[in-house]
């Protein structure tokens, strides 16, 4: 029915856009802090934002426009325009209105997004003479990706090319960046998704909405809620190709590798880690369990000491409140069945074999709690003594 390969280009991979990173003063030692996504022609936009009500300007600003298209967004790191009342509104249409008078392309609703310190007003005559540096007809992608990093290691980017059965085809590109403040109900996080597919607002919004649930809204670091997370997916139609199964498929694709990369890029995380629920009352409550085990402290600091501690998981899917038994539960690490409907497993072998899993990067958590057929996988990462060095030092 349709192909879909991986490509190079980021958010520049979709015909017809351009991105780059500048260097605006924001961090030190000349850092890229500031970057850039146009587009020539005007795109639809479909958006999620932060479920927190301390929203930031920026999320403002966006909802305040209500329906319409847009073709450019600057995003700026080292300072999230959150908490800063109306006044951060004002600021963000002065640096826009600053930059659209110079500018040589014509910026159709221009947008802002921003991400790091809360409670400080935007350096706006920093970001003004940064966005000079901009030349709105450069593809650089990489450099993108790096200038809206905050605690983040390494940059996180996609692309993907879908060939449809008649030959026509479409991408989409993707950057995100995220490591802390990483929550079940979004993250601290920001992800801009660029496509050429000939999609409506409403078709692409749809599809948004539920691949969130299973990607951005299915990862944990340490169980924070941001001000500032947004996903936003523009399309400028170039290609003229749209099929709604490929374009689904593609983005739970670019968004599902995104969300991991966050957790495996966590503050200080050594070990990315899947919490599969089944055999839950309904998929809810298995979502409920999964979150849970996904945003647990002890469970985390169980995995940071490679402890193959199966009770504080039985104990965190009981607390979680949805309907469980012991005599149902059977909890495995990776294919190690190490709890099995109240028979205990656990001798000195099996405890040697399971401490083995944990010292892996990645492997899975599975609960079966034995009711009926709901089901959710959930994402997250250990906490480590790093975890806490990074926040405690984060505004210095």
């Amino acid at each position: 029915m349709y192909k879909i390969t991986e490509i190079e280009g980021g958010v520049c991979a979709s015909e017809g856009f351009y991105a780059d990173g500048v260097s605006a003063g924001l961090k030190k030692n000349n850092a890229l802090d500031m970057a850039f996504i146009y587009s020539q022609n005007e795109c639809e936009v479909a958006s999620t934002f932060t479920t927190n009500k301390m929203f930031a300007a920026p999320i403002k600003h966006f909802r305040a426009k209500g329906e319409f298209k847009t073709n450019f967004v600057l995003i700026n790191s080292k300072n999230a325009n959150a908490m800063t009342g109306q006044a951060g509104v004002k600021d963000i249409e002065e640096v826009l209105e600053a930059f659209s008078s110079t500018c040589q392309e014509n910026l159709i609703n221009p947008l802002m997004s921003s991400t790091g310190v809360i409670g400080v007003r935007l350096p706006k005559q920093k970001i003004i003479k940064g966005t000079k540096l901009f030349d709105l007809r450069a593809r650089n992608p990489k450099n993108a990706s790096e200038a809206i990093m905050t605690t983040d290691t390494f940059s996180k980017s996609i692309a993907l090319r879908v060939e449809l059965q008649n030959g026509d085809c479409f991408h989409i590109g993707a950057m995100a960046k995220g490591a802390g403040m990483i929550n079940p109900a979004m993250a601290t996080m920001l992800c801009f998704i660029t496509t050429d597919a000939d999609a409506s607002k409403a078709q692409m919004q749809e599809i948004l909405d539920e691949v969130t649930v299973h990607t951005f809204n299915a990862i944990s670091v340490d169980g924070d809620t941001s001000t500032n997370d947004t996903v936003i997916l523009m399309s400028n139609a170039k290609s003229k190709a749209f099929d709604k199964e490929a374009f689904k498929e593609a983005l739970f694709k670019v968004m599902h590798f995104l969300a991991l990369e966050m957790v495996r890029d966590g503050e200080g995380a050594t070990k990315l880690v899947t919490y599969k629920v089944t055999g839950a009352k309904d998929n809810k409550e298995a979502e409920v369990v999964a979150k849970a085990l996904s945003d647990s402290l002890l469970v985390k600091t169980a995995l940071f000491g490679e402890d193959p501690n199966w009770g504080r998981i039985a104990s965190t899917v009981g607390a979680s409140g949805v309907e469980a038994y012991e005599e149902t539960l059977s909890i495995s690490f990776n294919e190690l069945c190490v709890y099995h409907k109240g028979e205990l497993l656990f001798n000195e072998a099996m405890e040697e074999k399971a401490a083995a899993i944990m010292k892996l990067a990645r492997f899975s958590i599975s609960c079966d709690l034995g009711i009926s057929n709901g089901s959710f996988t959930a994402y997250g990462c250990d906490l480590g003594y790093e975890y806490v060095k990074i926040n405690a030092d984060y505004r210095t």
